[in-house]
């Protein structure tokens, strides 16, 4: 309910490991070319490393031994260099030459963040392009836009939809460019001076990041966290975006106000006991992601604080936490892309809400036509007064208007004998679409937007 198959995946336990043995072959070969250990040697690791993970690797062992260990990769390694020597014990001699743990763990994890970023980008991807079909079908279809939940002028449809569209549009670059700066090589030895390569280091730094398809930063990063932390916030402000949507889809979706519902199917929405109910499940489950982000992100945001060269507890933090904020994620994408993708939207009943004030909604309209006549601040007096009649003697803002102006109109000091707004000013401003402002406008350039950082991405 809360992950996505491919991102869930990227982080399984067998995917851990497997990331483990291919960073691990990836080292051996990389040795081998630099001429640091012998070829057969690293033909050999990478052959076991090869296999299955859970042939490879005694899961459950490893588990329980990391308990004692402080981390996976020590009894990995162990049970790694076992399984090499079973075939080859002088190949074994050779296994996690000159690297540390956190080397392993860290490359590993940003193997799968990779992944998972890769997908998450995808999903980002059609959930935009949703958004681009609703802001264009929907750039003039009139609704409230609503203020502190009340009434507040006219917009379009189109508009909300193009405003989820840009802040997603944001939301991939940020991504594009976390994903950038966490697929780096995490190679420093022990305490990050790779002294136990001596001046072969660089070299075979080189290679390793080669294999990998990692950048090669200038220095070991163990305990600057960083790259990690910028995927982490990314998401966060993903979700962040994903919350956003799903809070206004969810308010629309009200009996009362009924302008737009998820898309229908079995199953979907029903309540246990209510046989009538269209429950937002989507969006429930979105905004449940939106709840639990934060301060999942702000468990990174505080294991930042590292010791010296190699953290005590800090690292240890993300090993649990970075997953689940890119599964949670990537849950809350693939709802909000099936939610978007089939939204139902209800036009007629859009309309009927901006009529429910009898037009009052429109005051700020007439109010500012009025005032290129006789100045903003009697142009506000008027209409509000036209206001309170029409709510006192249950008429329309149009008619209250027309009736104000007609009464200040035989007043002996009425400054002019010509009427201020005529029956056609008053119907023109008593259109909702008459006063939508930019909103059409605004929804184009989101889409036009939209669609060049998506192409932007194929050069």
């Amino acid at each position: 309910m809360f992950g996505s198959p491919a991102v869930l995946a990227a982080f399984a336990d067998t995917a851990t490991v497997g990331r483990m043995l291919e960073v691990e072959a990836a080292l051996a070969r990389a040795q081998a070319r630099t001429g640091v250990i012998p070829a057969e040697a690293a033909a050999r690791i990478a052959a076991v490393c090869a296999g299955a993970p859970a042939e490879v690797i005694d899961l459950d062992a490893l588990a329980a031994a990391a308990v004692a260990a402080g981390n996976l990769a020590i009894p990995f390694v162990r049970q790694l260099t076992a399984r090499v020597a079973a075939l080859d014990e002088p190949a074994s001699r050779y296994v996690h030459w000159g690297a540390t743990s956190q080397d392993i763990i860290d490359t590993a994890m940003a193997l799968q963040l990779r992944q998972a970023l890769l997908a998450i980008e995808a999903e980002l991807l059609a959930l935009g392009d949703a958004c681009a079909a609703q802001a264009q079908a929907h750039r003039a279809t009139p609704m409230v836009a609503r203020t502190w939940l009340q009434h507040a002028l006219p917009m379009s449809f189109g508009l909300k939809a193009a405003g989820w569209l840009d802040a997603l549009r944001r939301d991939l670059l940020r991504l594009e460019r976390a994903r950038a700066q966490a697929a780096a090589l995490q190679f420093g030895g022990a305490a990050g001076t790779l002294a136990s390569l001596g001046e072969a280091a660089p070299a075979v730094a080189r290679a390793f990041a080669a294999e990998l398809e990692l950048a090669l930063p200038a220095l070991p990063w163990h305990a600057h966290r960083d790259r990690f932390v910028e995927a982490a916030a990314a998401l966060g402000m993903l979700t962040g975006t994903l919350g956003k949507m799903a809070r206004d889809i969810s308010l629309l979706m009200q009996t009362e106000v009924g302008e737009v519902a998820e898309p229908a199917g079995p199953g979907r929405g029903g309540s246990s006991t209510m046989p009538h109910k269209r429950n937002p499940v989507g969006c429930a489950a979105v905004l449940t992601a939106a709840v639990r982000v934060p301060p999942l992100v702000a468990t990174l945001l505080a294991g930042m604080v590292q010791e010296h060269e190699r953290a005590l507890g800090g690292w240890q933090a993300e090993w649990d936490t970075l997953p689940q904020i890119a599964a949670l994620a990537a849950g809350a994408l693939r709802q909000m892309r099936e939610v978007v993708a089939g939204l139902q939207v209800d036009a007629a009943r859009m309309r009927a809400n901006l009529d429910l004030t009898h037009g009052l909604i429109l005051g700020e309209a007439a109010m500012l036509e009025l005032g290129g006549r006789i100045g903003r601040l009697p142009a506000h007096h008027l209409v509000e007064a036209a206001s309170r009649r029409a709510v006192a003697e249950g008429l329309t803002l149009r008619e209250a208007l027309a009736r104000t102006l007609a009464d200040r109109a035989d007043t002996p000091d009425a400054p002019d004998t010509a009427p201020l707004l005529d029956a056609e000013a008053l119907d023109r401003l008593s259109d909702p679409a008459n006063y939508a402002g930019q909103s059409a406008a605004f929804a184009d350039a989101a889409v036009q937007g939209w669609r060049e950082a998506v192409a932007a991405r194929g050069r």
